[in-house]
């Protein structure tokens, strides 16, 4: 039984109880589930937690991917009862548009953590099967052509005299685009760029610019904590970081050692009010 604790007493009403959707709940899932009970201690997270609800349980069949397309949503719903499970690989239909995703959780610890975050009955992409051996081999043909790419889009940058740093390549699933994700200190108009690689690659092209902090969460690396960068291995989004949070836990005597490697105050100063 998974207790709902909205009012921050340690006393639970009956109206206040959820049952899991599936009454046949896999071992490792009965691990975490069985941590959201009451505790004595306001958000335990050392022996047992309260979970607030913030939206009804939403009982699709929904798996929390992580996918290195254009998925602006971090959850997909699941056709045709398939059973997935964590580190699968699998093709992911949004709009017109295939994408490869990898499931990072499913089953009722989806379902508590979309209802903690408030997230109920939106429209979420689909996947629509496990990745087979053909998409294997697309999917190895679509990197190598990322790759080939760069070369191409760094002489064409030199060619039309652009300031851009080239990020990150990206060719969709499906070959239908292919994306150029860069970094500049301005504007920049890459109207005559994108007719010269829409003739060399033969598909659409879309350009991006990003800004530092995402710069530094598609490349990587290890923080001067010695883990990796926050941005990289769990923060889905960038919040706005200030001297005031510094100032608030006594950290304005080391401002110099407060910014990551990205050139902006670390994402982790926001940890301690959160």
């Amino acid at each position: 039984m998974i207790y709902i604790n909205r009012s921050g007493n340690s006393e639970l009403n009956e109206p206040d109880k959820l049952s899991p959707s599936n009454g046949n709940i896999p071992f490792y899932q009965s691990i975490v589930i069985n941590k959201f009970h009451s505790c004595t201690y306001h958000s335990c997270f050392n022996c047992k937690t309260e979970f607030y609800s913030r939206a009804p349980l939403d009982n699709r069949n929904i798996v929390e991917i992580d996918c290195d397309g254009l998925l602006n949503c971090e959850y997909c719903v699941v056709e045709n009862g398939q059973q997935l499970y964590p580190y699968d690989f699998v093709i992911v239909r949004q709009s017109d548009e295939l994408e490869v995703a990898q499931v990072k959780a499913i089953g009722e610890i989806v379902r508590i953590k979309r209802s903690s975050i408030g997230l109920y009955g939106e429209d979420l992409p689909v996947v629509i099967r496990k990745m087979n051996d053909e998409d294997v081999q697309k999917l190895n043909r679509n990197l190598k052509d990322e790759e080939k790419a760069v070369g191409f889009f760094k002489k064409a940058v030199a060619q039309h005299n652009l300031e851009m740093k080239l990020v990150k390549i990206h060719y969709q699933f499906d070959r239908k685009k292919l994306y150029f994700f860069y970094t500049a200190d301005g504007r920049v108009d890459f109207r005559e760029l994108a007719k010269t690689l829409a003739a060399e690659f033969k598909t659409r092209i879309e350009l991006r610019q990003i800004g530092v902090r995402d710069e530094a969460r598609e490349l990587g690396g290890i923080g001067t904590c010695g883990r990796e960068f926050c941005c990289t291995s769990f923060l889905s989004n960038f919040r706005k970081i200030t001297t005031q949070l510094a100032t608030e836990q006594n950290l304005m005597s080391s401002l110099g050692k407060l910014s990551g490697p990205c050139g902006k105050l670390k994402c982790c100063l926001s940890f301690e009010v959160e």
